[in-house]
């Protein structure tokens, strides 16, 4: 099955509401950008990432799509999934001016194209494809209800709207001030019970010093995790952390290498892995990342920027992922779309890797690449 053309593309959907925002970002849309993958064999595999649909940056993925990595794989074995990340992935001239970023973002495109050209062609689902479920279901926690620019008030009836749909477990991000954040945590644990896992989402936004006041305060309300509290490179600054504190710290969202995750693993600096299939040049390097954190016996709670569309199927092949985030905002636009029910995630059943946008989507969402 040889490559017979590489196409990116790029689609703007909209967020639930007007916009949303957390610690750092405000955004109206979300962007899937991604990469058409056709074969002599009359199949077509789709990947993409995700961003902010700022377009001017998205439409810099797709040329790097087009121009770095197209002329890369026509006439590839597009079978050979491994050694085609190899190839973009070390190829001198790219490796050169970019071993994360934009080069990275665009081969995640790919490299879950790739993926889903091959359970296509093998008939399977992906879960199928990556050795069978190891589980029979994979809880979902939403995080739709808990944006910083929600009010308090509705924060809190947004929570318990969640877990009368049934989810277990709920994420709200904080990041503003440490008395705001600390009243409206309390307020949603009073109001979901403490059967109900609660996270917390940082977004990089505080300093250690502002991490350790809102921890003191914090671990009464039993977190289940403090996503992101400090800058996403700070290695010491988390390690230090994770000394001072109950809670567990989780991360990984703007990693793009296992090698990141290395560091992090040997300071022992985290305790739940956040991969990201989106921004970790794809399946191929998030699986590596998977089987280090089962070696180090950490759970893995996947980063959906890809809004759990290729994730359901890591979830439910590798025994590290313990739970996976629900977004809803993209799910309508695939033919499989991710649909989470009475708390768990459906297992997915057509061929592929539930990246096939529909003809709706492609229609309502699209964007010019150039």
């Amino acid at each position: 099955m040889k490559i017979t053309g590489v196409e990116p593309f790029i689609l703007h959907v909209p967020v639930t509401g007007a916009q949303i925002a957390d610690s750092t970002h405000t955004i109206t849309h979300w962007g899937v950008v991604g990469a058409r993958v056709d074969t002599d064999a009359g199949l077509s595999g789709y990947g993409f990432t995700g961003t902010h649909a700022h377009l001017p940056g998205d439409q810099l993925i797709a040329r790097c799509i087009a121009t770095c990595h197209a002329p890369l794989l026509v006439g590839e074995d597009a079978g050979e999934v491994q050694r085609l990340w190899h190839k973009l992935a070390r190829h001198p001239a790219l490796q050169w001016i970019g071993r994360a970023g934009i080069t990275t973002l665009a081969q995640a495109a790919i490299d879950v194209a790739l993926w889903d050209l091959k359970a296509k062609a093998q008939g399977q689902p992906l879960w199928k494809l990556l050795g069978g479920p190891v589980r029979e279901r994979v809880r979902a926690y939403n995080t739709d209800i808990g944006w910083l620019s929600i009010a308090d008030a509705e924060l809190v009836k947004g929570a318990v709207r969640a877990v009368e749909q049934g989810f277990s477990g709920i994420k709200i991000k904080v990041g503003s001030t440490v008395e705001r954040d600390l009243r409206r945590l309390a307020a949603v644990r009073a109001a979901i019970g403490p059967e109900v896992t609660l996270a917390v989402d940082g977004n990089g936004k505080w300093d250690l010093a502002t991490c350790l006041r809102f921890c003191r305060g914090a671990e009464a309300q039993d977190v289940y995790w403090f996503e992101e509290p400090l800058w996403y490179d700070d290695v010491k600054g988390h390690a230090q952390l994770a000394r001072a504190t109950r809670i567990p710290l989780a991360l990984g969202e703007q990693l793009y290498t296992q090698d990141a995750f290395a560091e992090f693993f040997q300071q022992q600096a985290i305790h739940w892995v956040q991969p990201d299939v989106a921004r970790m040049a794809g399946l191929t390097e998030v699986l590596r990342v998977c089987d280090a954190a089962h070696g180090h016996r950490l759970p893995v709670a996947p980063h959906a920027g890809d809004m759990s569309q290729v994730h359901m199927h890591l979830a439910y092949a590798h025994p590290a992922v313990q739970v996976l985030e629900y977004i809803p905002w993209i799910k309508d636009c695939f033919t499989d779309p991710a649909e989470v029910v009475d708390g768990f995630f459906r297992l997915p059943q057509q061929p592929g890797a539930g990246t096939t946008p529909t003809p709706q989507a492609w229609e309502r969402f699209r964007q010019a690449t150039a």
